[in-house]
């Protein structure tokens, strides 16, 4: 057994039985299975079924369709941290003659290179990939069906491309290189390209009546990258840990962080729904909780995978009918059970080891024109700039060689933060992308841009 159930409270546990009981019962499918992470690792799992005195485990596989995309968009971050490749590199540099190459690996990454939706008929996913053996019998006559970068367009053959570029420059198959690249160092022993027992079949619910008909498990070929996948909870949990934290032996924690970043421009719905994409993970904005994961279907399964970062708790749900209970959602509700059931413990507060003077002096107010700002210290050398009325721009900023610091984050990302000071060593002010930030509201004894009325603050009288 991969879990630790006994380290939820019992009423959390009940709760989270109840959501996944109510989904399977009024999502009308054969079998629902789940797992929670904390920490790190699985803490919980929990399986529904309609087969009396019989019900799936964490070992059990599903296919788990789209989740596959996020699998294949790390084995192309690993060949940009290699060095191998640049996100902005033209797929057509690495790949030729696709027809689709003037898209860029981060906008395929993205789905944001303009490609359609799906493969020309007949449906893909419920019929075998001989039928597609060749790239341009994926992508069809007609590739393209938007300008590349200019809108998120969600395209399978996107990642089928993105499968074929990491053979060509790894020089073996797809599932071989996820193999020994992603799922041996994860200890991801139960996740494949093909079923191994035990594994659920697949199964379509009649709307109207409470009968099934059996789906195919079609192999999909050139397809493969895109939604081939089969795993189980155990192995989708220790996933979900890689994600949030990562693991140098596959990416670091930083690449992982760059995955979880908005990377496709939101089209209008996006944006009143919060929802983004970034490099092979969704992203949205849900009841206030910044989640990010993958959804994925295919005739017969469904599969979602919820992570909340600032939580430290994700979600696995599997269940195996082509419609019914909506992962999605139940992935969300498991993860809000256990944070607000349950909240983090934060870390206790520790004094920094040690302190630049020439830093510490900078910490305090700050006004950039009469909005006042103020400056913290971080670990590591870094600082935040963040308004005092709650209101405005904020950022962290990380220490640089040359004594300055660099935004990570907002507005303010990649720009320059720096301490300008006097002939005799006094701070002057801060220089932000040329913003100054003065002590004082209006500081006249600081270059402020346009100058300062010599006449001073005054009222009216």
């Amino acid at each position: 057994m991969t879990t630790q159930q006994e380290e939820l409270l019992p009423a959390t546990r009940r709760a989270l039985l109840h959501r996944i009981a109510v989904a399977q019962t009024e999502g009308r499918t054969p079998s629902l299975v789940a797992a929670v992470v904390r920490d790190g690792r699985a803490v919980w799992h929990g399986a529904r079924t309609s087969v009396e005195g019989h019900g799936p485990d964490e070992n059990v596989q599903y296919r788990i369709g789209s989740i596959t995309k996020t699998f294949t968009a790390v084995l192309v971050l690993r060949l940009r941290d290699e060095g191998v490749l640049d996100l902005g590199d033209p797929l057509e540099k690495h790949l030729p003659g696709t027809g689709a190459g003037e898209a860029t690996i981060a906008e395929l990454l993205a789905h944001s290179g303009g490609l359609a939706a799906e493969s020309p008929g007949p449906w893909w996913e419920r019929t075998p990939g001989s039928l597609r053996p060749e790239l341009a019998d994926v992508l069809g006559k007609q590739p393209l069906l938007h300008p590349a970068g200019r809108r998120h367009h969600y395209s399978n053959p996107g990642y089928t491309l993105l499968g074929a570029l990491v053979e060509e420059l790894r020089g073996a198959p797809w599932e071989e290189v996820l193999r020994r690249e992603v799922l041996e160092p994860l200890g991801l022993d139960r996740t494949t390209g093909r079923p191994l027992t035990p594994h659920a079949g697949g199964w379509a619910v009649h709307p109207w009546a409470d009968v099934m008909l059996a789906e195919p498990a079609e192999d999909l070929g050139r397809m493969a990258p895109a939604g081939q996948l089969w795993s189980t909870t155990a192995d989708l949990a220790r996933f979900a840990a890689f994600l949030t934290k990562g693991d140098d032996r596959v990416l670091s924690a930083e690449t992982v962080r760059e995955m979880r970043e908005p990377a496709a421009p939101p089209g209008a719905a996006d944006v009143v729904d919060g929802a983004a994409y970034g490099f092979g993970l969704q992203i949205q904005r849900w009841d206030g909780r910044l989640l990010v994961g993958h959804s994925g279907s295919l005739p017969g399964f469904q599969a979602n995978l919820t992570i909340s970062v600032e939580d430290d708790v994700a979600a696995v749900v599997l269940t195996n009918c082509t419609s019914g209970p909506l992962p999605a959602g139940v992935g969300v509700d498991l993860v809000r059970i256990v944070a607000e059931a349950e909240p983090r413990i934060p870390e206790p507060w520790r004094p920094l080891p040690d302190v630049d003077r020439a830093v510490l002096e900078l910490a305090g107010q700050w006004y950039w024109g009469t909005q006042v700002f103020a400056l913290r210290l971080a670990p590591g050398g870094g600082v935040s700039l963040e308004p005092l009325s709650g209101y405005g721009r904020r950022s962290r900023f990380q220490a640089t060689d040359d004594g300055t610091w660099m935004g990570l984050e907002g507005y303010y990302a990649g720009e320059s933060l720096r301490a300008v000071r006097r002939l005799d060593g006094s701070v002057s002010h801060l220089d932000l992308g040329s913003f100054v930030f003065t002590r004082q509201p209006y500081d006249e004894g600081a270059p402020v841009p346009g100058g300062v009325d010599p006449a001073g603050w005054r009222g009216i009288g």
